[in-house]
């Protein structure tokens, strides 16, 4: 587990009798999956279908999406506030001490989040064309990850260095796509990260971390292979086609 960052005020006791509500495949309730087990939170995990949800999870989450976090019977939603309430409560601290270091995580916290997009955009597009557009959309934003890397104060594995933040948490889920992804056919053609060893060197480092791997249950590659598979789009009909 790593260290807390120096100089941060003591938070309050951990939160006690801790549930996820999760999708299996959804990247954001990975990244609070992720927070919890870095912070060695003990929680249940109750999984639902978002194809058909349930009555009792519309009454807890308002927007009708996942993760749902529930606190000694309080339901908090969306992931981010979710992690900085953690980050509130229980050690080690996730975000720097420093309060513009701090604001620069959150604000590549929600460009992880416009990453996410644009990976969906990707996998849904419709046609050759559009999947080899978003493809490039996808590069640039690699670019600019690389370039934020590469303006660290200090070496080491994370995006800060030393320490695993909470952009690191947002970050795992992203490049957990391209496990699944970069094995379909023809994805070498798009060179998503060529000329990129700080982005390919932070993903492994991601790859390897406890936390990261624990987010997600055994069957998560198939399930995310059948999810593409059946999207009806150009990456599932070069899926399909090696298939046949």
């Amino acid at each position: 587990m790593t260290a807390p960052h120096t100089g941060h005020a003591a938070p309050a006791a951990a939160p006690a009798a801790l549930t996820l509500v999760s999708h299996a495949l959804c990247p954001y309730v990975q990244r609070v999956a992720i927070v919890l087990h870095e912070k060695g939170l003990a929680f249940e995990r109750r999984t639902i279908d978002l194809a058909c949800k349930p009555d009792w999870f519309l009454a807890i989450s308002p927007l009708g999406k996942t993760p749902v976090l529930q606190v000694r019977g309080q339901s908090l939603f969306e992931s981010a506030v979710i992690c900085e309430y953690l980050d509130e409560v229980a050690m080690p601290v996730l975000h720097p001490q420093d309060p513009l270091q701090r604001a620069r995580h959150r604000a590549w916290m929600e460009f992880g989040s416009a990453v996410l997009n644009t990976i969906g955009a990707f996998y849904a597009a419709p046609d050759e064309a559009t999947l080899q557009a978003r493809a490039q959309d996808l590069r640039s934003r690699f670019v600019q990850i690389e370039e934020a890397l590469g303006q660290r104060s200090a070496p080491g594995p994370y995006f800060a260095g030393v320490h695993f933040g909470m952009v690191d948490a947002v970050f795992g889920p992203v490049f957990r796509y391209f496990d699944v992804i970069d094995t379909l056919p023809g994805m070498d053609d798009l060179a998503l990260w060529q000329g990129l060893p700080l982005v390919q060197q932070w993903r492994a480092a991601l790859a390897a971390r406890p936390s990261v791997q624990q987010a997600v249950g055994a069957d998560y590659v198939e399930g995310l292979r059948a999810f593409l598979r059946a999207r009806g789009s150009a990456l599932s009909r070069r899926m399909q086609a090696v298939a046949a």
